[in-house]
């Protein structure tokens, strides 16, 4: 190949893993004759190198396509790429391509000699040491011996990452052009290892990544199983299951040791101690016929029948089997059963430095356990004997614990109840002031403003030449608004007198129907004005009651006083009056029903309470003390009276019904 001016005669095919078959890859033709074009020829490799990088291949595969693109073009026997790797990972990734001639040939005893190796470039210690290494690690599968290689460790970030290797399977020279083209296309090979490199460090990360999330969920079930309140056996079977599961075990045991000298006595190191190790929990994936074989196994043993146990307290660690033991040199408990399962790994319960039991996990092929899950191991048999050596205790404490709950709990529900009852203390103080805030206003209002008018009067009628008509006027005028502050004083008279004298009422018997229809043809003009008219439901045989008459008129007039002024305009208030007997008491019941805006039930509460208006009322000019007058009249007559806001449907306005009940009924 001393030109690279000729063409290349076809695609040659690639073999198989770890050489790949032709049928098993894409057919893509690369250009084969580079040197027809103007552009250079390392160019255009480098160039089609670059493409296959950035078709963004799984890492063997972009190998496979650069490894037979650079056997194609350089007309060698067989090309070979090895990136170099960390340790750490389990297994290289390398490409190697050979041409079709050689397919199927047998691979021959000769050993290969790396003195037939040629390094396009001038090797470095380094470089020889990189080369040798990628030698034993991208060779060991070529069919046919190796005659002449021609090979250039890659640079990245001024480290080797990888090797290229051209091979030939008969004596041959290599050509200057040759191995500075080589060199050429080392750059982007090289940029092609670091991206298997960063593949390979990703996907250990995210192996890394799964794990810890297994192991994670594995300490946060075992905390909440040794918090639980489960019995210490089932939750020891739930903590084995759980683990061996995360841990991809074929089958988990927990051992539990019962000594026959007391457990914490002091023993010389590395003296095996008498004590039963007995099986109390374990845990086998769904196998049926290994899992009735393991059922039948004895689950008890003498540790000092036993060389599996003996290890751990002669060597003080973890003993980890991956191969079968010749059972007729060690004795081995027959719970094991190292004929079904020969990998073990056996890791002591240790509590105050002393081994109370063992925790166990087996699998039917042999397995390296890494450092993460030693160390998981490690922690869940620490949480495990823990949870048995403290199980007792815990009991008690949780005894003593729920005690105290309990006492706390009561604490806080008293400490609860006092901060409501404060919160609403407090809320009533602010409710109190709020209140007397509105009653000053309120009061301050009612008496100013008749007293004003008082005054106007009183200065128009000292005017001269006034006029008789107009005289009478203002004289009407003094004597209405002095009415009213005479009514008012006479309301808050009244109230206080209700409140601190304990009077009996002056009984006599009235005519309920005709003082009803008397009231209400009273109040008929009035209402009237608000084009209100009144409907009366009267008993058809007359009622008379027996009840103190001034009160009784006092309680209807403020009645309807309300009706008239919260009832919507061209309404019709209704007052139903019928006699009922209940619990052997005779009593009269009065309702009065009007339509307008509804009562809230936060508003019906303090309704009757003397200076609270309902918000539906501070607007209409009042004192607040009609419906508290009324209230107290009536518990004056040994009576009850309520209210009721019923929403009409498709409106926003309700009926509101006053109930008046009043006792001693007679006739």
């Amino acid at each position: 190949m001393g030109s690279l001016s000729n063409s290349v005669p076809g695609m040659k095919k690639t073999l198989s893993s770890p050489l790949l078959r032709q049928d098993e890859v894409d057919r893509q033709q690369y250009p084969v004759k580079l040197m027809q074009h103007q552009e250079e020829p390392e160019h255009q490799l480098t160039r089609h190198i670059h493409q296959i990088i950035a078709k963004s291949l799984a890492p063997a595969t972009m190998l496979q396509e650069i490894a037979q693109l650079l056997g194609t073009v350089f007309q060698v026997d067989s090309c070979c790429l090895v990136p170099v790797t960390s340790e750490k990972f389990d297994r290289a990734i390398t490409a190697n391509w050979c041409a079709s001639d050689y397919l199927g040939l047998p691979h021959p005893d000769e050993i290969f000699s790396t003195e037939q190796v040629q390094c396009a470039s001038e090797p470095t210690i380094e470089d020889i040491s990189t080369i040798k290494n990628s030698l034993e690690t991208g060779y060991q599968y070529l069919p046919l011996p190796i005659k002449a290689v021609l090979a250039i460790p890659t640079r990245f970030g001024g480290k080797n990452n990888g090797v290229i290797s051209l091979i030939q399977f008969h004596p041959y020279d290599w050509s200057e052009s040759e191995k500075q083209l080589l060199k050429a296309v080392e750059s982007s090979c090289a940029i092609a290892f670091s991206q298997v490199a960063q593949a390979q460090v990703i996907a250990s990360q995210e192996k890394y990544i799964a794990k810890s999330a297994q192991h994670q969920s594995l300490i946060t079930q075992l905390t909440i199983l040794s918090r639980s309140n489960l019995e210490l056996n089932q939750m020891l079977q739930l903590a084995i299951a759980s683990t061996a599961e995360c841990l991809q075990a074929d089958r988990g045991m927990l051992i539990l040791l019962k000594y026959t000298d007391p457990l914490f006595r002091t023993q010389p190191k590395k003296q095996i101690p008498k004590a039963k190790a007995t099986v109390i929990a374990e845990w086998s994936r769904d196998e049926s016929s290994r899992t009735t074989q393991l059922e039948t196994l004895d689950k008890s043993f003498s540790v000092s029948e036993c060389g599996l146990c003996q290890r751990v307290f002669t060597s003080g660690k973890p003993v980890i089997i991956n191969e079968n033991i010749d059972q007729n040199s060690i004795s081995i408990a027959e719970v094991f059963a190292l004929d079904i399962l020969p990998a073990v790994l056996l890791v002591p319960l240790e509590n105050q430095g002393k081994v109370i039991g063992f925790l166990v996990l087996q699998q039917a092929v042999p397995r390296n356990w890494d450092f993460a899950e030693l160390n998981m191991m490690e922690m869940v048999c620490a949480q495990m004997s823990n949870a048995i050596i403290q199980s007792q205790t815990l009991r008690q404490v949780q005894m003593l614990v729920d005690e105290r709950t309990a006492k706390l709990q009561s604490s806080l529900e008293l400490q609860a109840k006092l901060h409501e009852r404060t919160r609403q203390y407090v809320e009533q103080l602010r409710e109190l002031n709020e209140l007397k805030d509105e009653f000053l206003s309120n009061m301050s209002d009612r008496l100013r403003y008749p007293l004003t008018n008082m005054l106007m009067s009183i200065r128009n009628l000292r005017l001269p030449g006034i006029a008789p008509e107009r005289q009478a006027k203002y004289v009407d005028i003094l004597e209405s608004e002095c009415t009213k502050e005479i009514n008012l004083i006479n309301d808050l008279l009244t109230l206080q007198r209700l409140d601190s004298h304990h009077e009996r009422p002056q009984y006599e018997n009235i005519d309920l129907n005709t003082k009803i229809q008397d009231l209400a043809a009273s109040f008929e003009q009035k209402l009237a004005v608000k084009g209100l008219s009144i409907s009366l439901n009267l008993p058809t045989e007359s009622l008379t009651l027996q009840t103190e008459v001034e009160s009784f008129n006092r309680i209807m007039q403020e009645l309807f006083t309300n009706a008239s002024k919260y009832s919507e305009r061209d309404s019709l208030v209704q007052l139903q009056v019928y006699h009922q007997v209940k619990e052997q008491i005779d009593q009269v019941i009065i309702k009065i029903t009007n339509t307008g805006l509804g009562i809230s039930d936060e508003d019906a509460a303090y309704i009757f309470d003397r200076f609270r208006r309902g918000r539906g009322g501070r607007w209409t000019p009042g004192t607040g003390l009609g419906l508290a007058l009324v209230k107290s009249l009536v518990q004056h007559l040994n009576g009850a009276i309520a209210v009721e806001s019923t929403p009409i449907e498709d409106s926003n306005l309700s009926r509101i019904c006053f109930t008046l009940t009043l006792p001693q009924f007679s006739e």
